[in-house]
């Protein structure tokens, strides 16, 4: 990706990310017509953002589809999609009008060092334990899959933090409806949330994505 606007780079800006994303033009994303800047990729989780605004996090598995379903939101590419699960590497931070969006590196597989998969494990647990400032999550799970060890040592986490959590079960348009309907049944089960906080979504046919940018706002006015 190249810079669409030239401005001043922030400290900790990675050298090739564009700092600002204007509104999409023609889209029917939740999020196309928010006009976004990249507020820079940081490797401690107590980086302080300015000026203070409600920060959501964003978390999920190495291959749960956190790129493309950000890229679906806002109908245009502001995180990279790989084939190759574990490139973010550090938080990533979007500004919205009113609100961060804080994109983790994922947790569980990826191919990188042991060294460099404990560095993420601890910038994530830092970020959900430790930082203040955060308003919410947004935890990405497969929907074709029950929680793993690693989701549930999340979930202890954010139980233990007693924040408020959005579920957005990813890659819903690869499983027929009925046992799309019944997964999403069971997950909500396991999780023990609410339903209404539990939302079936798919970044290659937009399904959710219009609920799922309406529970965000409500997330980030929620303290």
């Amino acid at each position: 990706m190249t810079p669409r606007q030239s401005a001043k780079r922030a400290p900790g800006r990675s050298e090739d990310a564009p700092p600002f994303f204007p509104p999409a033009q023609e889209s029917t994303a939740p999020f196309g017509a928010i006009p976004v800047e990249f507020g820079g990729s940081f490797p401690s989780p107590k980086v302080k953002l300015t000026p203070a605004l409600p920060e959501i996090v964003l978390l999920g598995r190495s291959n749960v589809g956190k790129s493309s379903l950000i890229n679906a939101l806002f109908g245009r590419p502001l995180a990279r999609v790989s084939n190759t699960p574990g490139r973010t590497a550090l938080i990533n931070v979007f500004r919205l009008p009113g609100l961060y969006l804080l994109d983790l590196p994922g947790y569980g597989f990826a191919r990188v060092s042991h060294k460099e998969r404990d560095r993420y494990q601890a910038l994530v647990r830092g970020v959900l334990t430790s930082r203040s400032s955060l308003t919410g999550v947004l935890w990405l799970l497969d929907l074709r899959h029950d929680p793993s060890a690693e989701d549930q040592v999340h979930a202890d986490l954010l139980a233990d933090r007693e924040i408020p959590v959005l579920v957005a079960l990813t890659k819903a348009d690869k499983l027929p409806f009925g046992q799309r309907q019944r997964r999403h049944a069971s997950l909500v089960k396991a999780l023990g949330l609410p339903a209404d906080q539990v939302v079936l979504t798919s970044s290659t046919t937009g399904l959710g994505l219009a609920e799922l940018g309406e529970s965000l706002l409500a997330l980030s006015e929620a303290r």
